[in-house]
């Protein structure tokens, strides 16, 4: 219900104004820049080497790859609108295209915590039962299973935007820095704390429900990697587990924190939380493919073929010694 305390009015476009007190505009939006220009690269050339290399069409490779889909969807919905605001100045963005932003935003935020619980059940299989992980999970099981994460972030982001598509809006200027959930409640004119409820509500289960599935399977696999008596195995696994790890914390850490200081009753300022708004859309697309790209031993022996330009004799053709 809108508050009669304000006028509605036909809103047909929003200014972000989120970076107007800044004084180094520029130098932020060629950071924020070269930081997209670093997620779209890591994540695309890690879809291009899995998707060109047969030998990679497995199971773990399939949720590296959905994972920089999600990545790259994910940035593309926030980076591109600082971007312009920063370096073009322009300022304006339409109703229905910030509308679609915060969509998608949301969406590869939504998915991107069900790609990571997906991951962490991966490698519980992997490690807890070796033997029949190859039955147990399979391509086309896997693919299932990504697709109705996928189906469930569409109804899921969906109902959002049906709430707020459908509020009364009283003023066009957004002290954010691009479309979500929460700069498009502010310029609403409603009570937001009850809307506020709402996605608190819808978030709980992705932040504490699977963060807290997350890190007991992690626990458990920390175990069965300390009950290993095989050093090479041990280490192997090791490596797997920390590359997950740093992933997982990549992508909580900056959420878990901006919720640890509202507990705390510690208010933030507009810029503070502009800023955590840019970490928590920027850290885990940056680090993700990174972090793959370097810990994992198939994908970097790939990469430094393709840049060494080796080529690889067929199996029939060498010789032994």
């Amino acid at each position: 219900m809108a508050n009669a305390n304000y006028t509605v009015i036909n809103v047909t476009s929003f200014i972000i104004t989120g970076f107007d007190h800044l004084q180094n505009q520029k130098l932020l939006g060629f950071l924020i820049l070269f930081a997209y220009m670093l997620i779209l690269f890591g994540n695309s050339l890690n879809l291009c080497i899995i998707m060109t290399a047969r030998h990679l069409h497995k199971p773990m490779y399939i949720l590296i790859c959905n994972l920089a889909i999600v990545d790259i969807m994910y940035t593309s919905c926030s980076s591109p609108t600082m971007i312009s605001v920063l370096l073009a100045e322009i300022k304006t963005v339409s109703y229905y295209s910030c509308l679609s932003r915060m969509y998608f935003y949301h969406l590869g935020d939504f998915t991107e915590c069900m790609a990571l619980t997906l991951m962490a059940i991966d490698r519980l299989i992997a490690i807890r039962y070796p033997l029949r992980y190859h039955s147990l999970v399979t391509n086309s099981r896997l693919i299932l299973l990504i697709i109705l994460t996928w189906i469930a972030g569409f109804g899921v982001i969906s109902f959002i935007i049906s709430v707020v598509d459908s509020l009364p809006y009283c003023q066009s200027v957004m002290r954010y820095v691009y479309c979500d959930y929460a700069s498009l409640i502010r310029a609403a004119c409603v009570d937001p704390e009850p809307y506020f409820l709402l996605s608190a509500m819808i978030s709980m289960w992705p932040l504490f429900g699977q963060f807290s599935f997350i890190f007991c399977t992690y626990a458990v696999l920390a175990y069965s990697v300390a009950k290993l008596t095989n050093n090479s195995n041990k280490k192997q696994m090791i490596n797997t587990c920390v590359s997950h790890v740093i992933v997982l914390l990549s992508y909580f850490a900056p959420k878990m924190f901006s919720i640890f200081l509202t507990r705390l009753g510690v208010v933030l300022t507009l810029t503070q939380r502009n800023a955590l708004q840019i970490v928590a859309a920027m850290t885990s697309p940056l680090i993700n493919p990174a972090v793959y790209s370097i810990r994992t031993k198939e994908i970097r022996k790939r990469l430094a073929d393709v840049f060494l330009c080796k080529k690889v004799a067929p199996i029939h053709l060498k010789t032994s010694s």
